[in-house]
């Protein structure tokens, strides 16, 4: 499916686009069938020499196989030269990006920076899925280079499966709280992590009557995500802030969402975020997240896949974090055990193009048909 137009989305050539198009379809092409064999190799050639206990055994294992170096070096690549052609692209409008993201009188919504900010040592240690800067790096004035090359480039990473807007996460969770709590009309709702608003975007259209809050750490992110709300039409309140420790009043929300952030932070920082969470919360509020499923109701192998991403695409926390009992942390960070909810959510796209049916399997986050999600009331 193509990528939905909008003002801040970059613009391709032919030969940027052709090239872009060869870096999904090389991804599509190991994903399916080189990455995709290894299932293969670990039937016949690992299981019966090793056979792993759990998917730590099960990686250690497959990483001495010829087949799965090989599948593990070209998936690498690929993830590099992705950013690559979309960097290209990037750059060469860099200018034009920048002034479209220049405020106006027009606008609905807000954006507030703090240059004074430290971006936590789990964002500036590593550049976060290889992404050249990682969220946070600016390279020149009003800097937007960062939510440029996210936007166009998670869309390439995910070969398009998180939807025309990038948002099945959002959607995912809108569609999950609606369901459960049939009831809940949040008046004002906080995104944590909002990158450059893939899944906050969903909460404006889920709940139109609430007034919509995302922050983050990298303003680069932040100003792209300002002016993509704003050409999208809707109405968001960006903030630069550390989720650990916010500005914000206590009690200030009804509503408070992560989508797939509670993995690219830290076994420090997830016990700050989630007391956070439970301060900014009205009385009888709802925090809830959605991440990648949980790989401990997978067999070996297939939360080793996975788990590719801790080793070698700078995601270091993705895996420890997995190792976790979340339910058990939440409940130490000050919620009621009998009010946390620890389940599976299906994929929106999913079910809309099965009619409600989905398969819950391994895989990348854009590929799997449900999701991790860690709820609580206040």
């Amino acid at each position: 499916m193509p990528q939905t137009r909008h003002a801040m989305l970059v613009d391709t050539n032919h030969d940027e686009l052709s090239s872009q198009y060869f870096v999904a379809a090389l991804k599509s092409h190991i994903s399916s069938h080189v990455t995709g064999s290894s299932r293969t190799v670990y039937d016949r050639r690992i299981k019966p020499r090793f056979a792993p206990k759990d998917r730590h055994a099960a990686r250690k294992a497959l990483g001495t196989d010829g087949h799965y170096q090989m599948a593990s070096a070209l998936k690498r690549t690929a993830q590099e030269m992705m950013w690559d052609a979309v960097g290209v692209c990037v750059e060469r409008q860099l200018p034009d990006l920048i002034h479209r993201a220049q405020p106006n009188a027009r606008e609905r919504g807000t954006l507030r920076l703090n240059p004074e900010l430290v971006v936590p040592r789990y964002h500036t240690a590593v550049d976060i899925h290889c992404m050249p800067g990682g969220y946070h790096s600016e390279i020149t004035g009003d800097d937007v280079f960062a939510g440029a090359l996210y936007d166009r480039g998670i869309y390439l990473f995910s070969m398009g499966l998180r939807g025309e807007l990038n948002d099945d996460f959002g959607q995912s969770l809108v569609s999950w709280v609606k369901q459960n709590y049939p009831t809940f009309q949040p008046k004002r709702i906080l995104d944590l992590g909002c990158s450059v608003g893939h899944g906050t975007l969903p909460w404006v259209d889920g709940f139109p009557s609430a007034e919509v809050h995302a922050l983050d750490v990298g303003a680069p992110m932040l100003r792209y995500a300002h002016a993509r709300a704003e050409a999208l039409g809707k109405t968001v309140h960006f903030s630069q802030q550390n989720a650990e420790a916010t500005d914000y009043p206590d009690a200030s929300f009804d509503l408070v969402v992560s989508q797939i952030i509670l993995h690219e932070t830290s076994n420090k920082a997830l016990p700050r975020i989630l007391r956070e969470c439970h301060r900014l919360l009205k009385p009888g509020g709802l925090m809830v997240h959605i991440d990648g499923i949980d790989w401990k109701t997978l067999d070996p192998y297939d939360a080793a896949v996975p788990d590719w991403d801790t080793y070698y695409n700078n995601e270091p926390f993705i895996g420890p974090m997995h190792d976790l009992d979340l339910p058990a942390l939440t409940a130490k960070c000050g919620f009621a055990r009998e009010k946390i909810v620890y389940t599976t959510a299906p994929s929106a796209r999913r079910a809309r193009e099965n009619q409600g049916r989905v398969e819950l399997k391994a895989g990348d986050f854009g590929n799997v048909g449900a999701f991790m999600v860690l709820a609580a009331r206040k």
